[in-house]
This record gives structure tokens, sequence and C-alpha cells, in this order.
């Protein structure tokens, strides 16, 4: 926040004041009466109002949009345009029928938000069912990247540390995402806000390395016993004489939460402050691109290494030799495959939740998972 951009707010001001104080020490002083005084304190008091209003705002940008990302005003960093059904020309997957669910009007449309590998997933449902969706403006839409999200609207992006922020906040009605970390389980409970998570589609956690790299995969002890210290060289893992650089996510993301589930008992080394990634993307650039070497290792969901942060320099890792395919989720014989939730507070009184949630489930709502990239859940 640069106190140059209140330079001229406090020029007027100093102006003002400068004004007011020699005419009252001159002899022949100009008299001021009550219309005067209140004209010159209007005058005042709009510089330190447009200050003022500029400090909040810097202060709520820095709160709530503090990812700092290039896109969608610093919270994503991928490309989420393309995702949109309010914008005419973007490749959200859509139904070949009409929807069984739809809420007509703009009342009490349920608010969503997400992490940003969810945010394709329940953009396609908003478009299925949203019948009388709001479209963006043409500002909003030329803008897209750099005027941020409006969080009234009925389809919003704040990623996952927000938006679950916001969900318990009663600002969303559902947030799109993995299982919430023992911290925001903790924020909710402080809230007093019970949890109802419903899975809506399958994922495979997974570990991806350069391209270049000649290791195909890892076990799981073998990953452990990177993130935790034991094993610092890929030639102890099969591969050649480099030193392993281990990637990981900030702490409450959706992968770092993933992984911390995964490590289980093991310990979790403390990462050198180059090597936390804030976004999904950049994680995916850093090990594609990481020093030109192929030594790299870095953890995310197949989707968006697949779909949204695709990379021609990346491979996924087979893990304990199980390859994370749509069948090996879908059997769940891939080790790792974890679940996209649907997560509602249940005193929410919005009519139209429960509904949605249950559409979600059916099989135009698992039509449409599937038409994202993710795996359907199993048929009950």
């Amino acid at each position: 926040m640069s106190p140059l951009r209140f330079a001229p707010h406090l020029y007027i001001t100093g102006l003002l004041v400068g004004f007011v104080w020699r005419e009252q020490r001159r002899e022949d002083k100009v008299r001021f009466g009550a219309a005067a005084r209140i004209l010159f304190c209007c005058l005042l008091c709009a510089p330190l109002a447009v200050i003022g209003h500029d400090v909040h705002d810097d202060i709520t940008y820095q709160k709530r949009r503090g990812h700092g990302f290039e896109r969608v005003d610093g919270f994503s960093s991928t490309d989420l345009k393309q995702y949109d059904p309010r914008i005419p020309d973007a490749v959200t997957p859509r139904l070949d029928e009409p929807a069984a669910f739809v809420i007509r009007g703009t009342k009490d449309l349920p608010v969503l938000d997400g992490a940003e590998a969810a945010f394709p997933v329940y953009a396609a449902f908003a478009g299925a069912c949203y019948a009388d969706l709001p479209p963006l403006a043409d500002k909003a839409i030329r803008y897209y990247d750099a005027i941020g999200q409006n969080e009234r609207a009925p389809i919003t992006f704040t990623n996952t540390i927000y938006g679950f922020e916001r969900l318990v906040e009663g600002e969303a009605d559902i947030f799109f995402g993995a299982h919430p970390s023992e911290g925001q389980m903790r924020l909710a409970a402080a809230a007093g806000k019970e949890l109802v998570l419903t899975p809506i589609g399958r994922e495979a956690f997974v570990f991806f390395v350069n391209e270049q790299n000649p290791v195909a995969g890892l076990s799981a002890r073998q990953i452990k016993d990177i993130y935790s210290d034991k094993i610092d060289n890929w030639k102890d893992v099969g591969g050649t004489e480099e030193t392993i650089i281990a990637f990981q996510r900030p702490q409450d993301s959706g992968s770092q939460t993933v992984m911390l589930r995964f490590m289980g008992d093991t310990p979790l080394q403390k990462p050198l402050l180059d090597r936390v990634v804030a976004s999904m993307g950049g994680s995916v650039d850093r090990i594609s691109e990481y020093r030109n070497a192929p030594s790299a290792l870095g953890y995310s969901f197949r989707f968006f290494l697949t779909g949204m942060g695709k990379k021609p320099r990346i491979k996924m890792l087979s893990l304990d030799g199980i390859p994370p395919t749509p069948e090996t989720i879908a059997s769940g014989q891939y080790p790792c495959v974890v679940d996209l939730y649907a997560v509602t507070v249940k005193d929410n009184p919005n009519p139209h939740i429960q509904p949605f949630l249950d559409w979600m489930r059916g099989p135009q709502g698992q039509e449409l998972v599937e038409k994202t990239g993710y795996v359907k859940i199993a048929s009950p």
C-alpha cells in the first residue's frame, strides 16, 4: 500500500487547513458564518473519507485476496473464465437434455464457492440448474481476470482457504473441494457450525515429476521417506544421482490437507521457503521447469494435471505400482483415491440446497462430473 496514492488528497487537505489557519492569523481575518463552516467541514472531510475508504479497501484486499496469483484478481493461478457458464463461448460441460432439477428466478440461488480444481464442476452444475442465471456484464467479461468476483453472485471463486471461510461465515451456501483440514474443522466448530460433507465425485491424489526423470513410480513408503527427509536422492529410489527437490503446498490448501492424511503418523519435514508453492498451477510450473533439471517432486490432483493445469513436461507417477487412471480410481485399486465434496452447513435455511445436492449425486449430476474430467461416485 503505497502512501503516494494518498498524496493528492493530503495536498487538498493541507491547502484547506493552511488557508483557514492563515486567515485566522490575519488582523482583517475573514469571519466564517455557519454555512461557510459547514461547507469547509464538508470539503475537509471529503479527502479524508477517500483516504479512509482506500485504506479499508487495501486492508480488505490483503485479507481476502492474499494469494497474489495472476488471475481472477489474485485468487486463481489458471484460466477459469473458459469454464464460466455466464460467458457465451465458455467450454463449460453441458447436458444433452434439460436438467431434472431447475431453480427459476434469482431468489435463493445457492451461492457456490470452492477450490480451484473444483470450479469447472460447480460452474457446470450452476449452468445446468440455474435457469435464470444472471449474465455477466461486458466489462466483467472483458476484465474477468482483473476485477475479481462479485461475492454476492451465485457463482463465486475465492479458492480453498477463503472459500471455506465464506461457507462458515454464511457468505457461501456450498463449498466444493477436498475434505476440510483439521484447522478448517476447528474453525467451523468454533463458529458453532455443523458441516455436512456430500461426496459428488472421485479423484486421485497423485505425485508427479519432470518428464526427464527416469523414475516411473514410487511406493507409498518411499514417498513418506522422501517427505520425512529420510531419502534425499533419486538414486535411492531407482533414479539418477540428483538431490530430490520435494515441493509442498500451503497449510489448509486442499492438496496439503490430503498430503498430511497420506503421511499419517510419519512427520512431514518443514520445507524451505522456496519449496512451498502457493498455487497448484505454480507447482506444475516449478516442477516442469525447475532449474531445467528432472529433480523436482510434487503432488496435486489428477484432474488438475490432466485438464486445467496440463503441462507438456511433467508425468504422473504410479503409486505402489498402480497408475492413476479413471479405471483404477473408479475401482479403488489406485491407493490414494479421494472424494470431491460439496460441503454445506446443516442449519442453512435455503430450501434449494438438499434437492440440489441430491441432483448432483444423481445421473445428470454425475454425467457432468464425468464430462468435466472427474470420476463419478459409485452407484448406490
